[in-house]
């Protein structure tokens, strides 16, 4: 795949335009208009948080401390690294990117597997991560969806393992008062009087 310049490309969206009016249809016309300057929006969007990003590397505050390399930074920014996937560059492979989108979210989560036929990745909560009751764990679940659309958009469904149930603390039988001494010392309270 060769090249194409800026030049070009304003070209040839300018020529598929002009097609799309001259067929007379207003309201393709209009939505073909919209689409690019949404496309257009994303990407100076991405562009301009690579700029950022490249400019003020997170870390390195102090002449001692290293700064990270460029590259990190850009892979862990959602928008820039929904670009690279999106156009099949992004050098992580799919599990590195399920693990950095988890690390980016509020509840303890864990892979429990990812089938990559399906697009099914399984989840499970870890931790103490709240109650484990079923509107947290949909909040988690949800949280989860998010950051992946980001970081791992191969992800089309999201499931959570269940949580297991707690354990029942063992019964304690508590009496009413000390033993008195004839029942400590082994007799019956009725032969003690």
């Amino acid at each position: 795949m060769s090249a194409v310049t800026a030049e070009q490309a304003g070209r040839r969206v300018e020529e598929i335009l002009d097609r799309l009016a001259a067929g007379g249809d207003e309201r393709a016309c209009t939505a073909a208009e919209e689409l690019v300057r949404v496309l257009m929006d994303f990407y100076g969007a991405g562009l301009a948080r690579t700029v950022e990003l490249l400019g003020h590397p997170a870390g390195g505050q102090h002449e001692a401390e290293p700064r990270p390399a460029p590259l990190s930074g850009l892979l862990g920014d959602g928008l820039v690294s929904s670009l690279l996937v999106l156009h099949d560059l992004h050098p992580e492979d799919i599990p590195t990117r399920i693990a950095r989108a988890l690390r980016g979210v509020q509840h303890s989560l864990e892979s429990a597997g990812f089938d990559e036929t399906t697009g099914v990745l399984r989840l499970r909560l870890t931790g103490s991560t709240g109650c484990g009751c079923p509107s947290t764990q949909e909040v988690a679940r949800q949280a989860a969806v998010e950051a992946l659309a980001c970081f791992a958009p191969e992800v089309t469904a999201v499931e959570l393992d269940p949580v297991a149930a707690p354990r029942e603390p063992a019964l304690l039988q508590i009496g009413i008062g000390p033993p008195d001494s004839a029942v400590a010392a082994g007799r019956s309270p009725a032969a003690a009087t």
